[in-house]
């Protein structure tokens, strides 16, 4: 297909450019103002063939994989204006649902802050293959660093995928999850051969010879050397495999002072969506705290380390609960006592949960999310029923992507 040039007008919300007169039409790794070749696809994406006039704009990739690797969509940058585009996701979420709300500047993330990564491992015929998807397809992009990640988790890929790569078939592949801990790396592995006892033993050896603190394959702990631990808020917890935490201390730290900030003075709070309790030991050293969380292996973990922590620190009372917020979210009924309700639901939101809470008298909210979309969503129901919202701050725990962390902080009178 010929090439053509065209202007960039703008960013999309994915951070790929819009092509002037073409909103339909997408092209990745450019900015607003530049003039470009383009190869045309299909649907309503393009192929970046060559810039033919860079914005000012525009700055040098830190890591040497960028545009190759589909991690990254925004490293060619220039660091305040991605900031502002950031923060404008947010403020474009809320216009679309109708909400006036001052948007507070973005709170940056870090290069190589993120503690926890999921890379691609495959057979090769020298030992592994190991890295990224490139975009929008399964092609694992080889990487030899990256500057997302915390050093300890870039220095274990290499050895890691050679480690897996023993039980991958011929033509498998696995993704493995890895999560920095204070007791070392807690490795997840999915999509490898079933176990048998030479795979367990050449898995657990790995493991040894890696030091890491614990080896999960195929929702099967192999080898755990010691119990993968982070401190939440003061607490140590034992993580479950797989559990949620955020992406990064800094945005955690920042998230949790938005919480505290925002039910201050709330004496009873209930913490919904409350993974290993992210929230929840933040908030018990002022309030007593219900921790209502899905999963039952995050609620039993928040749970143990309430028990066996909370004593020695003097934490009021938490009472850890399993249950679906989806199926089964909190009512207005049982909210009656409670000072104040945090949410951190998934992408898709909590639009039972919002509901609910729209039909109480809890005085004090906070909303976590990591999708603006589904969180203005539930914004307006909130607002439909009548709070108000006094915050709305947004946080980047996912440098060089089109993803973000909100919190807004709400109150009823």
């Amino acid at each position: 297909m010929a090439e053509e040039i065209v202007r960039i007008g703008a960013l999309g919300h994915q951070g790929d450019g819009v092509v002037e007169g073409e909103p339909g039409l997408f092209v990745p790794y450019v900015l607003p103002g530049e003039t470009v070749r383009i190869e045309r696809g299909e649907k309503d994406h393009a192929a970046l063939k060559g810039i033919v006039d860079p914005s000012p704009e525009r700055v040098k990739a830190p890591c040497p994989h960028f545009m190759r690797c589909g991690g990254c969509a925004l490293q060619h940058v220039e660091e305040e204006v991605y900031a502002e585009w950031k923060r404008g996701l947010v403020v474009e979420a809320l216009r679309l649902q109708n909400i006036e709300a001052e948007v507070e500047p973005l709170i940056r993330a870090q290069p190589r802050s993120r503690r926890r990564a999921a890379f691609a491992v495959t057979r090769a015929k020298a030992g592994a293959a190991y890295g990224y998807y490139a975009k929008g397809t399964h092609t694992i992009v080889q990487v030899k660093e990256c500057p997302l990640v915390r050093p300890e988790i870039e220095a274990a890929m290499g050895p890691l995928a050679e480690l897996v790569a023993k039980g991958l078939s011929r033509k498998g592949r696995a993704s493995v999850l890895v999560t920095l801990t204070e007791a070392g790396l807690d490795v997840m592995v999915n999509g490898g051969k079933p176990l048998d006892m030479d795979l367990r033993m050449d898995l657990s050896e790995g493991a040894d010879r890696l030091d890491l603190a614990r080896l999960s394959w195929e929702g099967e702990i192999v080898a755990e050397r010691r119990a993968p631990v982070l401190e939440l808020s003061g607490v140590p917890v034992s993580l479950a495999p797989g559990a949620f935490l955020q992406a990064t201390a800094e945005g955690e730290a920042a998230l949790v002072a938005e919480v505290r900030r925002a039910l201050s003075g709330a004496g009873s709070v209930a913490d919904l969506f409350a993974g290993c309790g992210t929230f929840t030991f933040a908030l018990a050293h002022e309030a007593t705290v219900m921790a209502l969380e899905g999963e039952g292996a995050q609620a039993a973990a928040l749970e143990r380390a309430f028990r066996r922590e909370g004593p020695r620190l003097h934490l009021r009372e938490v009472k850890a609960e399993r249950r679906d917020l989806f199926r089964r979210p909190l009512l207005a009924s049982e909210m009656k006592k409670l000072g104040g309700v945090v949410f951190d639901p998934p992408r898709a939101g909590a639009a039972a949960q919002a509901e609910e809470i729209a039909r109480s008298s809890v005085p004090k909210v906070a909303a976590v999310s990591c999708n603006p979309a589904t969180l203005a969503r539930d914004l307006g129901t909130l607002l439909a029923g009548g709070y108000k919202i006094t915050r709305i701050q947004p946080v980047d725990q996912f440098l060089w992507s089109p993803h973000i962390e909100v919190a807004a902080h709400l109150v009823k009178d």
